[in-house]
């Protein structure tokens, strides 16, 4: 339970369905925090539910497995020019990794979240389905779920809108019932943001700005701050054409900026790469490379470190560390995913 209002309605619907429920609150971020899921208020807000639902709350603190699972790998791609996706390294490494590990030790049967996704059995194996709220499904930030960890996981709140979700918790007058969805990067506060953040945890340099025909245009103060298809804060001059960041070479203290159309691609490659059902697969797929991104259709082939993705038509380039997510061709159901390199 996050303090937010999907996992309190999780909670309550497994409640009202006759399950032994405990609702359970990760202390994941000891520093400082306005944003996110992390603050004492959220803490607040999940005891205060689980005392109108009358179950038991705990609260787990897993700020060791946090940092070095989650923040120090976010700081440590940035280190080295890559863009890292810290939600879904949370997931991976704490959400369902060690959260499923306390769960085991103290004899929990599964673990339920507030995720808009769903689970589905098909001949004896499970699917990682779309949530039914299209504008809120979050199949792409828990792709990396196994066989094993979607048998003992449930997302109460996937089959239902986000509209349905809070008339839900409004019905049963729980406190979280109007309270926004939380957006940001929990350990990145509002006020200091990713520069303050980084800042107090390595060394900016300096970069040089140039075209692709390696003329200087301009200069970045923090290399380590740039991502690719970044138009903005390249301390550029204004009045000329929009430039986007094509490629960025931390080892080189270059940024490479060109026309939009430059950063197209007919493929990107993923490492890393965990499948729903265990075994690769290949053929043709539909592709997402954001949290809310449009899939694309392309043609996935396995490597030996990973999978190729060809566009079936070119895209804009994937920045190196983002998550590249394979659904099936229907746009249905999460097929595997990687990094993309």
């Amino acid at each position: 339970m996050s303090g937010g209002v999907d996992s309190s309605v999780a909670a309550a619907l497994l409640h009202r369905d006759g399950h032994h429920v405990v609702g359970v609150t990760m202390r994941l971020w000891g520093g400082e925090s306005d944003t996110g899921c992390c603050s004492v208020a959220d803490v607040d807000d999940a005891r205060r539910v689980a005392q109108q639902l009358d179950i038991d709350h705990l609260v787990f603190n897993f700020t060791e497995d946090f940092g070095s699972g989650v923040v120090d790998p976010y700081v440590g791609a940035h280190a080295v020019g890559v863009t890292p996706n810290p939600c879904i390294e949370c997931n991976r490494t704490v959400k369902f990794a060690r959260l499923a590990e306390r769960a085991d030790v103290l004899g929990f049967d599964a673990v339920a979240t507030g995720h808009h996704a769903r689970i589905e059995v098909v001949g004896g194996r499970r699917r990682l389905v779309r949530g039914a709220d299209r504008a809120k499904d979050q199949s792409y930030v828990v792709h990396m779920l196994s066989q094993r960890s979607l048998a003992r996981t449930l997302f109460p709140v996937g089959r239902f809108d986000k509209a349905a979700v809070r008339a839900m918790a409004a019905e049963l007058g729980l406190r979280t019932a109007a309270k926004p969805d939380s957006q940001d990067v929990c350990f990145i506060t509002s006020t200091g943001g990713r520069r303050e953040f980084l800042g107090r945890r390595l060394p900016f340099h300096p970069a040089d700005v140039v075209d692709t025909a390696g003329r200087r245009l301009g200069g970045v103060d923090a290399v380590e701050l740039v991502t690719v298809g970044q138009r903005k804060g390249l301390g550029l001059p204004g009045g000329g054409p929009k430039r986007f960041v094509l490629d960025v070479d931390r080892p080189g203290a270059t940024v490479v900026v060109g026309a939009e159309a430059d950063l197209l691609r007919d493929e990107v490659a993923a490492r890393d790469v965990t499948w729903v059902d265990d075994d690769p697969i290949s053929g043709e797929v539909l592709v997402q490379c954001s949290a809310h991104g449009a899939p694309a259709p392309a043609t996935v082939t396995p490597t030996e470190d990973g999978v190729t993705v060809r566009w079936h038509e070119p895209q804009r380039r994937i920045a190196p560390g983002q998550s590249v997510v394979l659904y099936d061709r229907t746009d249905s159901f999460v097929l595997g995913g990687g990094y993309a390199v």
